[in-house]
């Protein structure tokens, strides 16, 4: 199943998927040494990012946040692909900065909740692979 969206930064990137519908701030709520989600009540508080395909709708908080992308990258714990809804300037300006491929203008509805899936954000395209 191929999921079409619009490419934020280009790459392509295969990983076992994290999903969640709750917005991410990654400045406090994600550790840049560890790549745990550590915001207290998150969804997917206590998972790691590192090399999955992390869903969710979009960033929130402070524009810091795109420096912690960019030190996930340099701790080697960053996601292998990021999939938005809505990708705002935070989160994208992280993924260029750490050369992530983003995609958005996704419906989170057509990503399952857990599987494995390709990112192809050259061809704007999402694999869904296994679930």
């Amino acid at each position: 199943m191929d999921i079409k969206g619009r490419k934020i930064y280009g790459g392509k990137a295969e990983g076992e998927i994290l999903k969640t519908n709750e917005p991410i701030s990654f400045l406090g709520g994600v550790d840049p040494e560890k790549g745990i989600v550590v915001e207290k009540g998150h969804e997917i508080e206590g998972k790691s990012v590192r090399n999955k395909v992390l869903v969710f709708p979009k960033g929130k908080g402070s524009t810091v946040g795109s420096y912690t992308i960019y030190q996930l990258k340099k701790n080697k714990v960053a996601p292998a692909a990021i999939i938005n809804k809505k990708c705002e300037p935070i989160v994208a300006i992280g993924a260029v900065i750490s050369s992530i491929p983003t995609l958005d203008k996704i419906d989170m509805d057509d990503i399952p909740s857990q599987g494995r899936a390709i990112v192809n954000s050259n061809k704007e395209a999402v694999e869904i692979i296994d679930f």
